[in-house]
């Protein structure tokens, strides 16, 4: 007999079950992981007394924003799914045959599946890539239990807040971005798209656009690197960024321009395909080709190795990426690098962790092949590719991945202060995310003052001050099926 996660839960509730059961399990799942591409897990799990928390929390969290995963534990006959959706009057699970044919039955109807990760459920909508899938709508993912893989915090709780509904326009299954950037220049080197007439017909009202910076942390947050689970350890592999972060751009307009168009990831560096891989580079970065007199841009996002002087200025190698680097100025990279310096500092400090630069750049070519630097930005980023303010963020971190514990990291975006949002929120502490919250001596005035009125304003939390002890982490709540 098959007993699904709620009749468990729900005979937990009523008393009718013991809180201890006798295990003899093995662990099988085909999983598409947040933190990597499909992989099969199997595994005894050693006979024993168990926790029935403990049971209900060993699933691990599907993949959200690219479709539903499965991930199934059978102990003694008791099966544990990780979401369900309610689809007229049927209550589904992502392992179930039936699912597809339901979602496509309200594939571009009215009707709506609803997740049941709360009371109630939170309507989803049914896209279809290759085959149908269940997706958060646009902004309901703090309506989510924190546990669900469609739950996201309130863009209010971080940088996005700023941009969402001016900057950015979702809609089902597209983003449209406004961004401070043109897409391409002239031959001379004049931006292009931007009216400078004296005497306009018309004035548009200001609204806000976003930088490099922020464009890096929306793919970031979109592909899912700001968020941590368990099940991602040891699986962010500069592959995993590649398809990822590809992916993430498919679906994201940037001033009429498909991003996924202009966005090049390098591949992860294999000696015996890397040919393939640079054959594959040209064809993508084939787009900066000049036509009429217009030099197109597009976007390199890849982690900074080095930057190398030469008489026409520089050459900035990129991770992955060995026989093709970017070119600067002497000029612009003098800027860059005067700019960003505590992103390429953070490098080389003594705080016993590996930090990633992460450099984000529209390129163009000058020449046949060549790829020039037109703007960049460069940002820091742990070792498992979740993007930080400053290395005083990385001890937090590291804790909070080497317990196991769920969360997500707010990302500033064009934020004017990164330190009036949370350092972390706690995914698995209950029914709301957990805000933490770092101090660090070098903080200026202002930042200091922001987080004080952050936490004013939220009564108080979890605190940690890099010059003392970090002290016990808020205990996580058993996991929801």
């Amino acid at each position: 007999m098959v007993i699904r996660t709620a009749r468990v839960a729900s005979k937990i509730a009523r008393g009718r079950a013991p809180q201890i059961v006798q295990t003899t399990a093995f662990l099988c799942a085909a999983v598409p992981l947040r933190g990597g591409p499909s992989a099969e897990l199997r595994g005894p799990i050693p006979s024993g007394r168990l926790l029935v928390s403990d049971v209900l929390a060993i699933p691990l969290r599907q993949q959200a924003r690219f479709g539903l995963c499965r991930a199934l534990m059978v102990v003694n006959d008791a099966a544990v799914d990780t979401q369900r959706l309610s689809i007229r009057g049927r209550i589904l699970e992502p392992d179930q045959p039936a699912l597809q044919d339901a979602l496509a039955a309200v594939y571009e109807t009215p009707e709506r599946p609803r997740c049941l990760c709360v009371p109630g459920g939170v309507e989803m909508y049914v896209a279809f890539h290759r085959r149908y899938l269940a997706k958060r709508m646009p902004e309901t993912g703090s309506q989510h239990h924190p546990a669900c893989p469609s739950f996201e915090p309130s863009p209010q709780q971080s940088g996005l807040g700023e941009l969402v509904g001016d900057a950015v326009r979702e809609s089902e299954g597209a983003v449209e971005l406004r961004v401070d950037f043109a897409w391409s220049r002239q031959a001379g080197g004049k931006a292009l798209g931007r009216r400078t007439d004296d005497d306009p017909g018309e004035i548009e009202a200001p609204r806000r656009r976003m930088s490099l910076r922020a464009l890096t942390h929306f793919l970031f947050e979109r592909a899912g690197f700001n968020r941590w689970s368990p099940a991602m350890s040891g699986k962010r592999s500069q592959g995993v960024l590649h398809k990822y972060l590809q992916r993430a751009a498919e679906q994201v307009r940037a001033k009429g321009v498909v991003l996924g168009e202009r966005l090049y990831v390098p591949e992860q560096f294999n000696e015996a395909t890397h040919a393939e891989a640079a054959r594959r580079r040209r064809e993508r970065l084939g787009v900066l080709r000049p036509h009429d007199g217009v030099a197109p841009l597009a976007v390199a996002l890849a982690e900074f190795k080095a930057a190398e002087a030469f008489p026409g200025g520089y050459r900035i190698w990129l991770k992955h990426m060995p026989d093709a680097p970017l070119l600067a100025s002497a000029k612009t990279w003098e800027r860059i690098a005067r700019t960003y310096a505590a992103v390429l500092e953070a490098r080389d400090a003594d705080h016993g962790q590996r930090v990633r630069a992460v450099i984000t750049a529209l390129i163009r070519a000058r020449r046949e092949h060549t790829y020039e630097i037109d703007t960049a930005t460069l940002l820091l980023a742990s070792d498992q590719w979740i993007p930080v303010e400053g290395v005083h963020e990385l001890p937090l971190l590291q804790a909070l991945v080497d317990a196991g514990r769920y969360f997500v990291k707010p990302l500033r975006y064009d934020a004017r202060c990164a330190a009036a949002f949370a350092n972390a929120l706690l995914l698995d502490t209950g029914a709301v995310p957990l805000p933490l919250h770092v101090y660090s001596p070098f903080m200026t005035p202002r930042e200091r003052e922001a987080k004080a009125a952050t936490l004013r304003a939220a009564g108080g939390g979890w605190v940690w001050s890099t010059d003392e002890p970090m002290h016990a982490l808020p205990p996580a709540a058993p996991r929801r099926a």
